[in-house]
């Protein structure tokens, strides 16, 4: 008996530091408007430096990677990469709230893509945050809503489609080493945005510019994807998208910061994921727990 209560403890000590991980993920994630919004850049060049520093970033800190080049490692990769590039566009082609709202029906996918690839089916708390977030996304992004162009929503929309694939097949690995996925997803993004941007006028080689840059791979990117990889083998794939919806919360006070006075209806918004987010959090790790006790 002293043995299970150990193992029990343990496992759910493991899990509370897979949700602390994620969170600490998207809170790094939340800082890329902030650092975009320094650098005087094109969207290409910023996408191609920033994947040069997080792969040389990614790669400094696991100093042997394990490229297997299996469906999940390279699915992911893929997936990763179509993420960061639709997002790129939707942002050029349609209202900045639309793109993270239209991004971020990313749960949706991960709860209906998880249950049949990896057996995970969310529970009653699941299917509730995800309902509250739907509400409190709407409540957030309503002011800045538009109509923006067609191939800018769906581009938005795609993304969150791809998102969700790459946490699903991410997920996939957590018997192995799944940083190894966003590390080919970064070398092949600094490619296709070095190429396209040699078709665009050379950015300035100003020192605000570069610590962007440098800020954006290092921190928003590259220590993002070590507590990302963390956290995906430690909790499940819609638990980790429930956490992840805490980025597009944060962001727009990063990138307005000093903050105006923000509407009512945005501050709402936010309550609302912030609080399903977290009940989420908290109902599963007593759940978890419960189970592994009466096991």
């Amino acid at each position: 008996m002293p043995i299970m209560t150990t193992r029990t403890a343990g496992c759910g000590a493991a899990e509370t530091r897979g949700f602390l991980a994620m969170a600490g993920c998207a809170f790094l994630w939340s800082l890329a408007g902030l650092f975009i919004k320094l650098s005087s850049w094109n969207a290409f060049a910023i996408a191609g430096g920033r994947s040069t520093v997080a792969f040389l970033f990614l790669w400094a800190c696991v100093r042997r990677p394990r490229f297997t080049f299996s469906l999940p490692q390279i699915g992911a990769a893929a997936a990763n990469v179509a993420t960061m590039l639709l997002f790129i566009y939707a942002n050029k082609a349609t209202s900045s709230a639309n793109a993270i709202l239209l991004q971020y029906g990313a749960p949706i996918y991960v709860a209906v893509i998880g249950a049949f690839l990896l057996k995970e089916k969310p529970r009653s708390e699941h299917w509730l945050a995800l309902g509250a977030i739907v509400v409190g996304m709407v409540l957030l992004f309503a002011d800045g809503l538009g109509h923006g162009s067609f191939a800018g929503n769906f581009a938005a929309a795609l993304a969150g489609l791809t998102f969700a694939l790459n946490i699903v097949l991410m997920r996939m690995q957590k018997e192995g080493s799944p940083v190894e996925s966003l590390m080919l997803s970064h070398a092949a993004t600094a490619l296709i945005g070095f190429a396209v941007a040699a078709f665009l006028p050379a950015p300035s080689l100003d020192l605000k510019s570069l610590a962007a840059v440098l800020g954006l791979g290092v921190l928003q990117i590259g220590l993002a994807s070590i507590l990302y990889s963390y956290a995906i083998r430690r909790i499940s794939a819609v638990e980790s998208v429930l956490v992840a919806v805490i980025e597009p919360v944060m962001n727009p006070v990063w990138v307005y910061w000093p903050p105006g006075r923000p509407q009512p209806r945005a501050i709402a918004g936010g309550a609302v994921i912030v609080a399903a987010v977290v009940l989420s959090t908290v109902v599963s790790v007593r759940g978890d727990k419960g189970k592994k006790t009466q096991a």
